[in-house]
């Protein structure tokens, strides 16, 4: 069987997610309606996450990357599910509806860079741009940002059997191209809603052993 792995990364890899955490510590009380609109399907995630990240100063770069880096814990059993994966020999990319300057401090050390997928970001003016370079293809109009499914669609094929790993609304329209999702909160009841190939995950040493187990029914 051929596994590939697409990973989410915040409150995924993290215990929490990162752009909250940053909006509660750092942005006015606008961004709580920003955020409703996007869980609410109002707006588009990359128009979401784009006004929330506006009413942030530049100056504030390095005081969040030291927040996020000092507050953000990985979620138990993640070093050992990537071991796990090299050993087996399964891809493994990870799709972050996250930004650049703070994704990638977490996972320096820990993930080849060229299997990370992500939002970029732009400190140039008075306050935080970010930048879209996986934006959707032509068959996507959802204005996911970094665009789950686009990065599947270029990266996998007929023969292979899609794990989708994730949390939250960034991840739904991913997790309805996966052969399984191994889910939890909010993406977990959305799998259940829409009934949607999945099994409930809380560490990654449970996700070890539910790819175990497909494998073994699948081959």
């Amino acid at each position: 069987m051929n596994v590939k792995i697409f990973c989410d990364f915040d409150g995924t890899i993290t215990n929490s997610d990162n752009i909250i955490a940053i909006m509660k510590k750092f942005a006015p009380s606008e961004w709580e309606a920003i955020k409703d609109d996007v869980l609410a399907e109002r707006v588009s995630i990359q128009e979401g996450v784009g006004k929330m990240f506006s009413l942030l100063p530049i100056s504030l770069k390095e005081e969040i990357v030291s927040f996020i880096l000092s507050t953000s814990e990985i979620r138990t059993g993640f070093e050992q599910f990537v071991h796990y994966t090299k050993e087996k020999d399964i891809p493994l990319y990870i799709v972050s509806g996250g930004i650049d300057f703070f994704v990638e401090p977490m996972l320096d050390g820990k993930i080849d860079k060229k299997n990370l997928y992500c939002n970029g970001s732009d400190f140039l003016g008075q306050t935080i741009k970010i930048t879209w370079p996986h934006t959707c293809d032509s068959h996507c109009e959802n204005g996911c940002g970094c665009c789950k499914p686009s990065i599947i669609r270029n990266l996998v094929d007929d023969k292979d059997f899609i794990i989708v790993i994730g949390d939250s609304i960034t991840d739904l329209q991913a997790a309805k191209m996966a052969d399984c999702v191994l889910a939890r909160d909010f993406l977990l009841q959305k799998c259940k809603e829409l009934h949607l190939p999945h099994r409930p995950f809380e560490t990654f040493h449970d996700v070890i052993e539910h790819i175990n187990e497909l494998s073994e029914v699948e081959v």
